[in-house]
């Protein structure tokens, strides 16, 4: 059942997804991880790819930058394709000490000051969970295989928080019962859709950016240095 953003089957998209941002980012992951690979959807430059991994059927599939995109994308698999399961995989900047540059964050809440649940159901609310089926799978498969990830609560942010001038001032804003490790752009509004529509979400993210320490990583080591988190993606999505 096609959407206007989604040209694909119901049957070309498996019951599992792994969602980056970045279009490049799904194409890089079915050329170099996964084996019988189709193109599914290529709508706005959405590439979708299914293909298998060590055996079993997934999707990868571009999610685009920001809760609005994000938002559409997971919603149409949820509620239209039957997909079960959205890992999403991205990128952050880190607040703490404790997370240095490529390390792996497995998020167990996101924050944002967004008004996405607002807008979609007139639920005023602002913080959710990720689904603990697949925090806790990410969580042993990460022991089994020695991929190490911090478990943090994150804010889902609506800018790209190194073009925020005095950014102190948006961490000054949060609840100061939330204690947030990072930020990033997407996660809130996927986890409200799995938790809307019954079905699973969880996200992984890398540390491109230090924010107190004003480190970064170029943007030939985001794309090529971002292995190890699609490796404990592509091998928790399995076990599912």
């Amino acid at each position: 059942m096609p959407t206007p953003h989604n040209e694909a089957q119901i049957e070309d998209i498996a019951k599992t997804v792994i969602m980056p941002g970045d279009p490049l980012r799904a194409k890089y992951i079915a050329d170099n991880f996964l084996e019988n690979v189709r193109l599914v959807n290529s709508v706005r430059g959405m590439y979708t790819y299914t293909g298998t991994y060590k055996g079993t059927e997934l999707t990868v599939m571009a999610s685009g930058m920001g809760i609005p995109s994000i938002g559409i994308y997971s919603y149409e698999l949820y509620h239209f394709y039957n997909v079960e399961n959205i890992i999403r995989i991205g990128t952050c900047g880190a607040f703490t000490e404790d997370i240095d540059l490529l390390d792996i964050i497995l998020v167990d809440k996101s924050y944002t000051e967004s008004n996405y649940a607002l807008s979609f159901d007139n639920v005023d609310k602002h913080l959710e969970e990720a689904s603990s089926y697949l925090n806790s799978t990410i969580e042993s498969t990460s022991n089994d295989i020695g991929i190490r990830c911090h478990k943090k609560t994150t804010l889902c942010n609506e800018c790209f928080d190194p073009y925020i001038p005095n950014f102190k001032i948006n961490l000054d804003r949060i609840p100061k019962n939330i204690q947030v490790a990072a930020s990033e752009m997407e996660a809130f509004a996927l986890f409200y859709n799995a938790k809307r529509e019954g079905k699973n979400a969880a996200c992984l993210l890398s540390a491109v950016d230090a924010i107190t320490t004003k480190r970064s990583l170029s943007a030939q080591e985001r794309q090529n240095g971002l292995n190890a988190m699609i490796k404990l993606a592509l091998e928790s999505a399995i076990r599912l």
